[in-house]
């Protein structure tokens, strides 16, 4: 065999390994965007449905959360004001950048059956942090609350971890919240809160985020171009080689 020949055989072993993982990766990435436009669609046609009444208690050990998450749902019952987690966070304005710092505020929703429901009741700003200033939106009695059940939240790496015993909250985690107030028969998920407003304005609810970043076309294509270019160089090499006089 001709040593210009046996020269490729490495590079092309390698080339070819290369090519079929990048393929892959690419596949894979097509795979993923399939995935997201079926989620998205699930949850767009969610969100259009018309509220359904709250799963019983019995069913919650089963709910899956790519079942019901962002599901619309309404329950009643009354508020333990006394137990409310403030949940760190930022609210988005209307214009780009335009964020305010403040809590989001889950308080514990009773239902007449005696089982508890972690509810986001809405955003309020850092100044009305403390209970006494926003007394009005303190409502008592039976309340009927129609959002979006939730699922726990998975944080990021770098989210601080929930301080129960400070009661300083950083993620949705109603297990957590439910342990540190003593809470008996709560929900695994929380429901947050619509746009309805509260009275005297504050909780401000409505704040869900339905966003779904799909970008995975995009690393399919930087994938499948990357193993064209990998075997555009192999070629370009080995006709270099294969021109080279022997040796």
């Amino acid at each position: 065999m001709d040593r210009r020949i046996r020269g490729l055989i490495l590079p092309g072993l390698f080339t070819l390994a290369g090519f079929c993982v990048l393929v892959g990766l690419g596949a894979w990435q097509v795979e993923r965007m399939g995935a997201k436009e079926r989620l998205i669609a699930r949850v767009e046609a969610r969100l259009t449905q018309p509220a359904v009444p709250l799963p019983p208690e019995s069913a919650w050990p089963g709910l899956q959360a790519k079942v019901v998450d962002y599901l619309k749902v309404s329950l009643s019952g009354r508020f333990l004001h006394d137990k409310e987690a403030r949940l760190n966070g930022f609210l988005s304005g209307s214009r780009t950048g335009d964020t305010a710092a403040g809590f989001f505020i889950l308080t514990p929703l009773v239902l007449a059956d005696g089982s508890t429901v972690i509810v986001n009741r809405g955003f309020v700003p850092t100044a009305l942090a403390d209970p006494a200033a926003r007394k009005a939106g303190q409502v008592d009695g039976v309340v009927t609350v129609t959002g979006l059940l939730r699922p726990p939240e998975m944080p990021g790496y770098f989210v601080p971890p929930n301080d129960p015993a400070r009661n300083i909250w950083f993620s949705r985690k109603p297990d957590e919240i439910a342990a540190a107030f003593g809470l008996v028969r709560a929900a695994p998920f929380v429901v947050e809160a619509d746009a309805t407003a509260n009275p005297g304005g504050w909780p401000r609810g409505g704040n869900t985020r339905v966003s779904f970043p799909n970008n995975h076309l995009q690393y399919a294509l930087t994938w499948f171009a990357l193993a064209i270019a990998l075997l555009a160089v192999f070629f370009a090499f080995a006709r270099q080689r294969l021109r080279a006089p022997p040796a």
